[in-house]
């Protein structure tokens, strides 16, 4: 039957942990892009820190590594990571956390105004709301290519709009005084 998989983790813990900079950097980030926890974004970075590490391995090779770097550059034109045509393996140093997070299907949503806030497009996510190309996808992180970008749309129909409440008329001080002394009779 065989031994059972082992998993491998996705991210990387930081190397200081208790950095107040990198806290404040990274909560803010959270609250931006309206990730659930600092996993996420974690495994965002290492994904950032692969593509950098194969960029500077390249660049090392000289006319070699230009050769190979066709893939890696395909792959993040195709992502929409980075936008130049005529993009180099010196662009990849400069690509940031940002540029993947504005990928993921969770911020598209937003982008796209199917929700007003990054909290409830996770929600319409997670919830089965979201489809590319009709078929259903429920994983806020999944990388949104550019030719699937315009495909991003409701699979079910849902009204996000926020509802009129009517409002309540203003009480005057006579009658709030007269409400106050109501329980106290009784």
């Amino acid at each position: 039957m065989g031994d059972p998989r082992r998993l491998t983790k996705k991210h990387e813990t930081p190397r200081k942990v208790f950095d107040a900079e990198r806290i404040s950097t990274e909560s803010a980030l959270k609250r931006e892009y309206g990730l659930r926890n600092t996993r996420e974004l974690w495994v965002t970075l290492k994904e950032l820190k692969k593509i950098r590490r194969e960029a500077r391995r390249l660049l090392s090779l000289g006319e070699k590594g230009k050769e190979e770097s066709t893939k890696i550059l395909a792959k993040l034109s195709k992502l929409g990571v980075i936008t130049k045509q005529d993009a180099t393996l010196e662009d990849l140093l400069t690509v940031t956390v940002r540029d993947f997070l504005e990928r993921r299907l969770q911020t598209r949503v937003m982008r796209r105004s199917l929700a007003r806030t990054m909290r409830q497009s996770r929600q319409l996510v997670t919830h089965g709301f979201i489809s590319i190309n009709g078929k259903k996808v429920n994983i806020p992180s999944y990388m949104v290519s550019v030719s699937e970008e315009p495909a991003v749309s409701y699979y079910k129909a849902i009204d996000v709009s926020v509802p009129e409440v009517a409002q309540k008329p203003k009480r005057s001080a006579h009658t709030e005084e007269a409400a106050e002394a109501a329980p106290a009779a009784a």
